[in-house]
């Protein structure tokens, strides 16, 4: 499995460490992977799609590197299954409302609701993200 993730304070980074560490405990493979490295094809042969990135802006995502690629990716993800996770330091979780709902309009099958963690991922948010992670392996 392969998790794509944008981060700019290390939150969502956070996340997806402990998401992968979820799903290695379940006895899978994953390798975290930044937006700024990941290629259009990068899920071409993965069943299973994660995706991190937190709220920037007016609750949007970030818009330089991550917003491009998820573009990029939109015609590849009709009938895989999607997970979709980020930290947030306001709002209401708007902005991932609006990317499930971009996602799905493309035919991907969402895994679950999208993980969002206010602030730094530690404690009860932090085995959330791990608990995550098991889902997704599972």
């Amino acid at each position: 499995m392969k998790i794509v993730y944008w981060s700019g304070t290390g939150n969502t980074e956070e996340m997806a460490n402990l998401i992968g560490n979820g799903i290695t405990e379940s006895g899978k493979n994953v390798e975290l992977i930044s937006v700024s490295d990941a290629k259009a094809d990068i899920f071409d042969d993965e069943e299973i799609i994660i995706l991190g990135c937190p709220a920037m802006g007016d609750e949007v995502l970030e818009e330089s590197e991550f917003d491009p690629f998820i573009e990029s990716i939109e015609g590849k993800v009709s009938n895989k299954k999607v997970a979709l996770f980020g930290s947030y330091g306001w709002g209401d979780g708007k902005w991932m409302k609006d990317w499930e709902e971009r996602m799905s309009s493309c035919g991907a099958n969402l895994i679950c609701e999208g993980l969002i963690v206010n602030g730094y991922p530690e404690g009860d948010c932090g085995k959330e993200c791990i608990e995550f992670g098991k889902n997704i392996a599972r």
